[in-house]
């Protein structure tokens, strides 16, 4: 729908918000409440952006929003600047500022940790506004006289005094905030925030500096609070101190829960439905304080039964009207077709940035990992030439995934040096060695599961095509070169074409292998390792799965472990033993299989040829 109509949901925020004035005050709602809500919501896009989208929980926005509050309140009371609309900009810019130096610190940490650190920051803030800076902030007495915006046309002045006449200015703040945020959501830097929200992991493994997307989601947020803070004291012609209370970043995490987060109107609809039963509850039915009981209850049963909130509630039901939660044509009629549709060789771009090159493609010396007493793989020397397929095999507890682990830069080396393609590579980041051009499949999947197959595969395509991180920000996803071309090249190569725009979650086990490895490929690695890509299969998905590695392995560099050394043998050209942590053997298929010293690791002293 979005691609037919790019701008209905801007369209519908401009009707929606015109026509509020005219709708809203025969349902209830004062023009005040009106423009209470739309601050709160203002305040929400950027909080929806960090954790609707990227996935990071802040009970910190608070501080920002004090912060740009009151540094704009600062400047029309005291500073005696005049200007409404650049004091509130200043004072987005100071929150912004604010937010990314605290996001250098807060995000050295996720998770748990993440949170608590925010709140701790937070309560630092409440803190210092209440005591070193009162002569600034006027302390427990805020900043009274905040002034109303007028704008000189030339033949005529504009002023938005209170009431109907302010919400004026605040909708049109709000709405040129819905279309800042959704080119933002649309933008390859959204998509990464996505990828980021659901398997943090493999968004680095594929290439993404996900540490300077997380703080740029912060910095966002962080400079949406400080508007909104600057519009509270506008509307309220007065700067509060509880703007740093931790209570305002809970009742805006309340909010976004109870409109639905990931939507970017949910925080709207939530302070909607928080400030109506608000006045509703102690103005109409005189609760008093009783009222935060009554919502209370209201908030769990709403994250008990609609766990995407009113919105994402809303969305499940047109779904399910209109006929779209059925099963897709796929898994209603179950696919018995064993031929993989084998798509040419895959695109080759990162090989010739390098055509002079022609040593060994990969070279470990002397690679040992050790976790305190336990050796889990001592001094291996091994080398990858260019083109060769090599198979990795060794009984449970050989240090296969750690040496591959060890070749990827996820785990560092004890000592040991890796060279690929001539540089030293010991010691750099995954996602420095994925940009490189070596990357791997994972043994158990790591996908992005909250996507679709088309999403997935896109995610791992910007890392190689725009670099490990760029602020692209307003970029349409569809305007980066060779990304819908890579992209479909990939589907292809996996097979799953059929299944682009089908959810991770509906996948069939071995869907997901294919995808695992796709999310590989999509990255046009010059080499690729890996990990049990058969593991967990039904023989009819091994047989389309080695069918699509030796597809796969034309024309490419590739390194395989598996149990499954009947398939091994058949898809590589050597084959490395590993045992207790050390090369065993090196050898070829036929010399692995007849070779005693392997069959005594794999059988214990019973001879014969080994098969899986």
């Amino acid at each position: 729908m979005l691609k037919q109509r790019p701008f209905l949901i801007e369209t519908l925020t401009a009707i929606g918000l015109i026509v509020a004035p005219f709708v809203l005050p025969h349902l209830g709602f004062a023009p005040n409440t009106v423009n209470r809500i739309l601050v709160w919501g203002l305040f929400g896009l950027g909080f929806d952006i960090l954790f609707g989208f990227t996935g990071l929980l802040s009970f910190g926005q608070s501080a920002f929003y004090g912060t740009g509050g009151f540094v704009a309140a600062y400047l029309l009371t005291r500073a005696g600047f005049g200007n409404v609309l650049g004091a509130l900009i200043i004072g987005m810019i100071a929150a912004a500022a604010t937010g990314y130096l605290i996001g250098l610190i807060a995000l050295r940490r996720t998770g748990i940790y993440f949170a608590m650190i925010t709140v701790a920051i937070a309560e630092v803030f409440f803190f210092v506004e209440f005591n070193p800076l009162s002569d600034f902030t006027g302390g427990e007495n805020g900043l009274p006289g905040v002034p109303t915006p007028s704008f000189n046309l030339g033949f005529t002045t504009l002023h938005f005094t209170n009431g109907w006449s302010l919400y004026q200015f605040i909708a049109l703040c709000y709405f040129i905030g819905v279309i800042i945020a959704l080119r933002i959501v649309r933008s390859p830097v959204g998509a990464i925030f996505s990828a980021i929200r659901d398997n943090p992991l493999r968004a680095t493994a594929v290439g993404h500096n996900i540490h300077g997307y997380k703080l740029t989601a912060f910095v966002i947020a962080a400079a949406y609070a400080g508007f909104a803070g600057g519009l509270l004291g506008v509307l309220q012609a007065f700067m509060p101190p509880d703007a740093f209370t931790f209570d305002t970043s809970g009742q805006l995490v309340m909010q976004t829960a109870i409109g639905g987060r990931g939507t970017l109107f949910g925080p709207l609809v939530g302070a909607t439905v928080w400030l109506f039963l608000q006045d509703f509850l102690q103005s109409a039915l005189g609760l008093g304080a009783a009222w935060k009981l009554v919502l209370g209850v209201v908030f769990v049963l709403l994250v008990c039964f609609l766990r995407g909130g009113i919105i994402g509630g809303l969305a499940d039901l047109y779904r399910l009207l209109s006929g779209r939660r059925k099963r897709s044509d796929t898994e209603a009629e179950p696919d018995t077709d064993t031929t993989l549709h084998l798509a040419p060789a895959p695109m080759q771009a990162k090989e010739v940035a390098h055509p002079a090159y022609s040593g060994p493609i990969l070279k470990a010396t002397g690679l040992t990992k050790r976790y305190g007493g336990l050796v889990a793989n001592s001094d291996i020397d091994f080398s990858v030439n260019q083109g060769e397929l090599r198979g990795i095999i060794g009984p449970n507890g050989a240090g296969k995934s750690t040496f591959f682990k060890m070749l990827t830069c996820e785990i560092a080396p004890t000592s040991g040096q890796i060279v690929f393609e001539g540089r030293d590579i010991t010691g750099l980041k995954v996602t420095e060695v994925c940009q490189l051009g070596l990357t791997k499949s994972y043994q158990v999947n790591q996908l992005f599961t909250g996507l679709t197959v088309r999403q997935n595969l896109t995610i791992a395509a910007l890392a190689e095509l725009r670099g490990k991180f760029r602020l692209d920000l307003f970029r349409k996803l569809s305007s980066v070169k060779g990304l819908t071309e890579q992209v479909e090249h990939t589907l292809a190569l996996v097979n799953l074409t059929r299944r682009a725009d089908t959810p991770v979650a509906e996948l069939a086990y071995g869907e997901k292998r294919r995808l695992e490895i796709g999310l590989a490929l999509a990255t046009s690695p010059r080499l690729l390792l890996l990990d049990e890509p058969l593991a967990g299969m039904s023989p009819r998905e091994r047989v389309e799965t080695v069918k699509l590695l030796k597809s796969i392995a034309r024309g490419r560099t590739m390194i395989i472990i598996d149990h499954d050394m009947d398939s091994l043998f058949e898809l590589v050209e050597r084959v490395t033993v590993l045992q207790e942590g050390k090369v065993l053997l090196d050898g070829t298929p036929e010399e692995i299989r007849t070779n005693a010293a392997v069959q005594e690791a794999y059988l214990g002293g019973v001879h014969g040829e080994i098969a899986a």
